[in-house]
């Protein structure tokens, strides 16, 4: 082999194993008003999908990253992290309370009183739930799974292993850290 073929060759898969890290987006700053957005489309025309309520401080964020399960709750991870997910802001409910917008690579943190609770999300008339249980001290992870077809949207809710769903937290954003103990 010629040595212009070992360099060519040598470039190519120098580049091949650097590539994958570029096409990874870094996660936006936060807004001035602390809200949080998500950005797409092509870096010259970017479109923002937006929080509504300003997110937690980094503090927390940091905190919640440490996945340590509160001994007098049940905590549940939700993330919305699918490669193919929307660019919509959607819902989230919990048993029927004030909802919280989800925003693709987000999580939220839910601490929740020990027993059976109700998450949905809805969008174009459609629903999607799920029951999660726990008592205190347990750590549930949930994929909030959303993905855009050229005809419609579709959204699902996932159960996720710890360790996969402590990985998809970790590169998300932290958007709300909501506790619910009565």
């Amino acid at each position: 082999m010629s040595n212009r073929r070992v360099i060519v060759l040598g470039l190519l898969g120098l580049s091949a194993t650097t590539l994958p890290g570029c096409m990874t987006k870094p996660l936006q700053p936060v807004r001035a008003d602390g809200t949080y957005c998500y950005a797409y489309g092509r870096a010259y025309r970017q479109l923002l999908t937006c929080t509504t309520d300003p997110i937690p401080p980094s503090t927390v964020e940091a905190e919640a990253k440490q996945f340590q399960a509160d001994p007098s709750a049940l905590t549940v991870y939700v993330i919305r992290r699918r490669w193919n997910d929307s660019d919509r802001a959607v819902p989230l409910v919990v048993d029927d309370r004030a909802p919280v917008t989800t925003v693709p690579r987000s999580f939220v943190r839910l601490r929740l009183r020990p027993g059976t609770h109700q998450l949905s999300v809805t969008w174009d008339s459609r629903l999607a739930g799920l029951r999660v249980s726990g008592g205190a001290g347990d750590v549930q992870y949930v994929e909030l799974n959303g993905m855009q077809w050229a005809w419609r949207t579709d959204y699902w809710f996932e159960q996720v292993a710890d360790d996969d769903g402590q990985v998809q937290a970790a590169r998300s954003k932290l958007i709300a850290d909501v506790v619910v103990l009565r």
